[in-house]
C-alpha cells in the first residue's frame, strides 16, 4: 500500500495527532513545559508552512491544467 504524502501533509487531522503523539512523549520522559510549548508550536509553524506550499502547488497545477484544456480545445 503507498502512502499519498501529499494528502497526508495537507490534513489537519495528521499533523492533531502528530502534535499529540510528540507531546504525549515529551510529557512521559519529563521535559520542561517551557520547552513542550516551543515544540509544539514548532511543529504548528512547520505545518502551517507545508500546508500552504502543498496547497499553493495544488492549485497552480489544477489551473494549468485547465488553461492547457482550454487551449487544447480551441485547437480543434
Amino acid at each position: 500500500m503507498k502512502i499519498n504524502w501529499k494528502q497526508k501533509l495537507t490534513s489537519r487531522e495528521f499533523w492533531t495527532a502528530l502534535i499529540g503523539f510528540i507531546t504525549a512523549l515529551v510529557i512521559a520522559f519529563g521535559v520542561d513545559n517551557l520547552i513542550i510549548e516551543q515544540v509544539v508550536a514548532l511543529i504548528t509553524a512547520a505545518s502551517t508552512l507545508i500546508v500552504y506550499i502543498i496547497g499553493e502547488g495544488m492549485v497552480d497545477a489544477t489551473r494549468i491544467n485547465k488553461e492547457d484544456q482550454n487551449g487544447d480545445s480551441s485547437k480543434m
